[in-house]
């Protein structure tokens, strides 16, 4: 299994870049694992907020794996449980996508090109998340899916 995580903006604060070495780590037993940050876009520098989001969303999807199945991280995407999203990618990998590419935008969004390529969309709820949280967020749940699929302690 190959887990690529596309996100905008780079990790600057050692905590968050520590809590994501740390998960990206323990999910190296289970899975193959390639963090890709794309340059996030100041809209004043760009032209606005649309132009500044068609260049991010440019730049995500060049990052993507060509053959992957992509799931954005989207308000408005399917909740799901651990248990589901453990299942979810179960269910992918037994349907024969073993490349799976997670998308988290940047703070005005995905552009629609990208919204059109998301196979699907995922939410960790109503809540607006800092970015950098909300890879640490992701990474943690893949790795609980992990451990949920062996049946391995850990979630409890």
């Amino acid at each position: 299994m190959k887990y690529t995580v596309v996100c905008v903006g780079k990790l600057k604060e050692r905590f968050w870049k520590d809590a994501c070495a740390e998960y990206t780590k323990r999910l190296g037993a289970y899975a193959k694992v390639d963090i890709r940050e794309v340059a996030d876009i100041d809209p004043a520098k760009a032209g606005g907020v649309d132009a500044a989001r068609d260049k991010e969303g440019a730049a995500i999807l060049a990052a993507l794996p060509s053959r992957a199945h992509v799931i954005l991280l989207a308000i408005e995407g399917k909740e799901r449980s651990s248990e589901e999203l453990s299942a979810r990618l179960g269910d992918l990998m037994l349907r024969g996508s073993s490349d799976i590419a997670f998308v988290i935008g940047g703070s005005d969004g995905v552009s629609d090109e990208v919204r059109a390529r998301a196979d699907e969309m995922l939410s960790f709820g109503r809540i607006t998340l800092p970015h950098n949280l909300a890879r640490v967020v992701l990474l943690e749940q893949i790795y609980r899916a992990c451990k949920i699929s062996r049946g391995e302690p850990y979630h409890k």
